[in-house]
């Protein structure tokens, strides 16, 4: 199997540039900055991709790749921080742009070259960067370069490197996608010899590889990731999974029924917990987001810990951990990672656990999690279901959480969705929910004066969750939800709409 190393120096669109080669069926593996040479080499790539970051070179402390990288065989693409990385590493200047530092969408001018073939001579591509190549090493040439006469790309054909100060994978890119087939295609040789059947052939082998005769606990929690997992594990072992259905009393309207029964469809073996007591007491009085997001990740881990004890032989705990989850935690090793919110099945884990972890979906976006539940046959209302946090409302419930509040959300959630389906959106939207805020505001019902809580409604369309845009809902239907809500939920008496993309918001709201 072909592969491209994207070797990731802390940018937040290294993600985006795995995804890109995804689409074009090539297989991509992710690794941290201070990967060892050796470890590359094992992989045997076809290319090397050196990622951007929020360093500047030149600081003492910056991130510094092993120069034997630089020594392989194979071309070596440097993208923003990564181009500025290979120039100083190879003798090359860099200085910082204090009179044209460029964020945004900037207009290139282009010259010959491989990566370049078949684009336009002038195209607009997105720049993040305050410093630039300033003087070229030995033996480079200037490929492409900006109305400020800033590199904007360079290469060196007997070293077979190459280097674009702007971000290819992004859509305000033009032509990235084309240049990065150049990149892969042209220059590495690549033919597209990967996709998702093939994945989850070998990641079937691989479970079954290192899972060996032992068996697994899973912890389910409705949606489509841990859904999926179980099912592709299902797949590898059969019956040595045992899956465990925690309810912890943050679910949505007739939710856990729901969930139970759709597991029926799947033939896993599925043990119903209510834990939604230990969950709630936990709970109460704690306002902090992340405070919430750990003491559920810890009580997870605990009663998965506490069902294994009961399972003869279990060594491993399954868990639908997708790529997103891990970026937006902080990924492991990346220096500088910054934790945008952490989530119950990576943020939550204790530093010794009686159990192994298994993610067998780490490196997957959602939309590609749904093509391998459409490849295992898992059904379709599980595989389109909406994605939910594995914290539940309580990231939905912002403030004090009690019984009292989440009925409220409840209900409130239902008649959005309810009637979403009745307009016949819902199919189309990637994630609709209502969040119950922390305030309370003045309103009249009848000639009485309330004080009462306040609604969010919050829409989103996306394809990977790694950025979203915010749904356009017709008028009409929004005023016929915020007017059930009002009517039909007692204790509401205002409803707003939540029109923030992401970013600079996040999906949720906490």
């Amino acid at each position: 199997m072909q592969n491209i190393i994207i070797i990731d120096c802390g940018s937040q669109f290294t993600q985006l540039i795995a995804r890109r080669l995804r689409e074009l069926k090539i297989h991509s593996v992710v690794l941290a900055w201070d990967v060892e040479p050796d470890k590359i080499s094992d992989l045997n790539p076809n290319g090397i991709i050196i990622s951007g970051g929020p360093d500047s070179v030149n600081e003492p402390d910056a991130i510094k790749i092993n120069p034997e990288i630089l020594k392989m065989p194979c071309p070596i693409l440097g993208i923003c921080y990564g181009m500025q990385l290979i120039a100083k590493m190879s003798g090359g200047q860099v200085a910082s742009n204090d009179n044209h530092k460029e964020y945004g969408v900037t207009q290139i001018q282009i010259k010959d070259s491989a990566i370049f073939q078949s684009i336009p001579a002038k195209i607009n591509v997105l720049m993040s960067h305050g410093d630039h190549v300033a003087n070229l090493p030995e033996d480079f040439r200037i490929t492409a370069s900006t109305e400020n006469n800033i590199t904007a790309g360079f290469e060196n054909t007997s070293k077979n490197f190459y280097g674009l100060q702007f971000h290819p994978e992004v859509n305000s890119t033009e032509f990235g996608i084309e240049i990065l087939k150049n990149f892969v295609f042209k220059i590495c040789l690549c033919s597209g010899d990967w996709d998702l059947e093939n994945f989850t052939e070998s990641t079937i082998r691989h479970i079954q590889e290192i899972t060996g005769g032992e068996k697994i606990i899973c912890g389910l929690s409705g949606g489509v990731d841990s859904s999926v997992a179980a099912a592709l594990v299902n797949k590898a072992v059969g019956d040595r999974l045992q899956c465990v259905f925690v309810d912890h009393g943050l679910m949505r309207l007739n939710e856990p029924e729901d969930v139970m029964n759709s597991y029926k469809d799947l033939g896993l073996n599925v043990k119903y917990v209510d834990a939604s007591e230990l969950f709630l007491k936990a709970l109460a009085g704690v306002t902090e987001p992340e405070k919430k997001r750990h003491i559920i990740g810890k009580l997870f881990i605990d009663v998965f810990d506490a069902e294994a004890n009961k399972i003869q032989g279990a060594k491993w705990l399954l868990q639908g951990t997708i790529y997103p989850d891990v970026i937006e935690s902080g990924m492991k090793g990346k220096k500088g990672a910054v934790t945008i919110k952490s989530h119950h099945n990576v943020g939550g884990l204790p530093e010794k656990m009686n159990l192994k972890l298994l993610e067998p979906l780490r490196d997957l976006f959602k939309d590609e999690v749904r093509v391998i539940g459409k490849i295992i046959n898992v059904p379709d209302e599980i595989v389109n279901r909406q994605p939910f946090p594995g914290p539940g409302l309580a990231v939905r419930c912002l403030g004090e959480i009690n019984e009292h509040r989440l009925d409220i959300l409840r209900k409130a959630d239902f008649i959005f969705r309810e009637e979403l389906q009745r307009a016949g959106l819902f199919k189309d939207i990637w994630q609709a929910f209502a969040v119950l805020l922390p305030v309370r505001t003045v309103g009249v019902m009848g000639d009485s004066r309330t004080y009462d809580e306040v609604v969010a409604l919050r829409a989103v369309n996306s394809k990977d969750a790694m950025t979203a845009e915010w749904s356009r809902i017709d008028l009409n239907t929004l005023d016929k939800i915020s007017k059930r809500i009002c009517n039909e939920v007692k204790g509401v008496n205002r409803v707003v709409v939540d029109i923030t993309s992401k970013p600079p918001a996040t999906i949720e709201w906490e």
